[in-house]
């Protein structure tokens, strides 16, 4: 069985003996609140949706679209009938047939249209008022009842003859006159300081359809003596927006005077509540209803503690991570680019000008040693955040973010990304950038041909900064990612390392307290612990040296 529209549900309440009552909702928020308050129905007003949207005047400056979006929206929202203010129709006979077609095709209740000129001014504002002919508006109102496609679709008739000064004779003829065009319900507007005006037009009203009114200008006059004078529907049209913009000026200016969000405690929403307002523990249920598990958490972890000389005075009194690049820092674009990718938890080892680096959101490990200890100490003094899976990356560098999509989607226990470009870039020149970290693997890329990067991971046999430059496969750009079987093997290979000599080499690092993340990785290797290359070409940026840094200024 179908279920009722919500035209059918305010006819409905039309037949009851008492008032119906609406209130005037801005937005789908306000909309949901005013349902909660018990009210019959919603009002999406016309006033507020100008001023809360755009902060405009209701003046017929916004289109139909956007105060149809805003009625969807209020309408989506609550479960009571929604009726729309839509002015005059915006325009004509014809721009009133979309109009309706439009709000009764969404499922809104009823419209009300106006017997103002297009554009109109608001009611209330200041100045002349002028209305249409009285044969213009009845044919407003045939072509809205002749376009609604659910036959109980309300076409509410508002007439401004009192607004515009012209009496009760005039209302009355034109009241008259559009109960005969076909309209639904009547609305009879007034500015006087009392009711008096629109109590002497229910008086003396002799027409079937029910009367409507807006008590903005009388709120003395309640909906019991509203009712009893012949109102069938009664509007509270502004008054969930005025409260709104009064709370906010008060608390605004007491949080901008006291500096500090508790001060408003007590006199603002919870946060639970604004949760349960708009359907989180709801949207929770669903989530775990209907989308699978998702992938396991992943931790990353930035590598950002070394002091590097050769970019002083840059780095005088912060370390590289923290060196801004057209408004924002190195580390800042990182964090930004791993939260955009999903990864919510990011720790940083800090170390040289640790007390600069300081982001919302970000656990903090230190390497105070960060002079004498390499980059392995420096993973390590993260150790309680290496867990399950994780990515590692260094502080210095800038990379696209599909690069780090298809690191975390790899399925190898360990995943480093490999620039293949190195070969075309450097070896071809017969140079290589200090410090380049180098990998070999079975297959190299025949240089100066193009190269289209391997979709499956390739296995690493040799990684360092000391490789022979003409054996090289390609350079790790220094992000890597590892299952939980994967940080296993890296403990491991730390431990060993531990256990070494103080004074003996260790890999390419004069002692294993100097270590690099490669040496780590080597050891790895050695022990037979497979780890893959995820082959890139370009796409990067490291910040190492002066011309580094002027080059990311120029390509970002």
């Amino acid at each position: 069985m179908a279920s009722m529209s919500k035209a059918s549900a305010f006819r409905k309440l039309l037949a009851r003996p008492k008032p119906v009552v609406l209130a005037g909702a801005h937005d789908a928020l306000s909309a949901r609140l005013i349902e909660q308050a018990g009210f019959d129905a919603i009002w999406v007003s016309s006033f507020g949706v100008s001023a809360s949207l755009k902060s405009m005047p209701d003046a017929n400056v916004l289109t139909m679209t956007e105060e149809l979006e805003a009625s969807k929206n209020a309408n989506a929202a609550v479960k009571i009938p929604v009726i729309a203010d839509c002015d005059n129709g915006y325009g004509n006979a014809i721009n009133v047939i979309r109009t309706a077609t439009e709000f009764s095709a969404a499922g809104i209740a009823g419209i009300s249209i106006e017997d103002s000129t297009f554009p109109k001014r608001c009611s209330l504002y200041p100045g002349e008022h002028a209305l249409v002919s009285l044969p213009e508006m009845a044919g407003r109102i045939r072509a809205a009842k002749s376009a609604a496609a659910d036959p109980d679709f309300l076409v509410i008739a508002r007439t401004e003859a009192l607004i515009a000064g012209l009496g009760l004779p005039e209302a009355a003829a034109r009241a008259e006159a559009y109960q005969k065009a076909g309209a639904d319900a009547l609305l009879i507007h007034s500015k006087a300081k009392s009711p008096h005006e629109v109590l002497a037009f229910a008086k003396q009203w002799k027409g079937t359809i029910p009367l409507v009114v807006v008590p903005t200008m009388f709120p003395t006059a309640s909906v019991e003596e509203l009712g009893q004078a012949g109102f069938k529907v009664i509007i509270f049209a502004n008054q969930a927006l005025r409260a709104a913009v009064a709370a906010m000026r008060s608390q605004l200016s007491i949080l901008r005077r006291e500096g500090r969000a508790e001060v408003l405690d007590g006199a603002i929403a919870r946060l639970q509540d604004i949760y349960d307002l708009v359907g989180v523990p709801q949207f929770q249920a669903q989530e775990e209803a209907f989308i699978p598990a998702s992938k396991e958490p992943v931790t990353a972890v930035i590598l950002a503690a070394g002091f590097e000389e050769q970019l002083l005075p840059l780095t005088e009194d912060k370390p590289k991570a923290m060196l801004e690049i057209k408004g924002r820092s190195i580390l800042e674009r990182q964090v930004s680019l791993l939260r955009a990718s999903g990864i919510a938890q990011i720790a940083v080892v800090r170390g040289y000008q640790a007390q600069a680096v300081n982001l919302p959101g970000v656990q903090f490990f230190e390497n105070p040693d960060y002079r004498k200890k390499g980059i392995a100490a420096s993973l390590f003094s993260a150790q309680a955040a290496l867990k399950g899976r994780v990515l590692i990356l260094y502080g210095d560098i800038l990379f696209d973010r599909t690069i780090l999509e298809r690191v975390l989607s790899a399925a190898s226990p360990v995943s480093l990304a490999v620039d293949r470009a190195w070969c075309d870039l450097y070896r071809t020149e017969n140079r290589s950038p200090a410090g380049a970290e180098l990998v070999i693997t079975p297959e190299r890329p025949a240089v100066g041909h193009r190269f289209l990067p391997s979709e499956e991971p390739i296995d690493i046999l040799k990684i360092g900064q000391k490789l022979h430059k003409e054996e090289a496969s390609g350079e790790f750009i220094g992000l890597a990612g590892f299952t939980a079987e994967g940080l296993s093997w890296l403990k491991e290979a730390y431990e060993r390392g531990l256990k070494q000599p103080a004074e003996g080499p260790f890999h390419e690092a004069a002692s294993f307290s100097q270590a690099s993340l490669t040496d780590l990785l080597q050891e790895m290797i050695a022990q037979g612990r497979p780890v893959s290359a995820i082959e890139i070409y370009k796409g990067w940026l490291e910040v190492d040296t002066f011309e580094d840094y002027r080059r990311a200024w120029a390509k970002l």
